[in-house]
């Protein structure tokens, strides 16, 4: 157990320090982007992200790969946590 959190808490460190340079910023009132990655891992069945970001449209866009192997991409509203796009890339 300590070992998966410390894991995902490295995982997420490093996409924010990744990220965040080129990243647009999210808006007042949007969800965590921890938030975010525990909506694509929980409700869209990712089991590894490789890429999160904020764009200025309102949602966290995203890239990773499901149990499948395939990489898909995925749109998250920044305001409501709903996924709005989940589609092999």
């Amino acid at each position: 157990m300590i070992k998966k959190t410390f894991a995902a808490l490295i995982a997420t460190a490093s996409l924010l320090s990744a990220g965040a340079a080129l990243a647009d910023k999210p808006g007042a009132g949007w969800i965590t982007i921890e938030k975010a990655i525990d909506t694509a891992k929980t409700k869209a069945g990712y089991v590894e992200i490789y890429k999160i970001e904020a764009d200025n449209d309102g949602y966290w866009e995203g890239e990773g790969h499901k149990s499948d192997g395939v990489v898909y991409e995925f749109r998250i509203d920044g305001a409501s946590g709903n996924i709005l796009r989940d589609q092999k890339d």
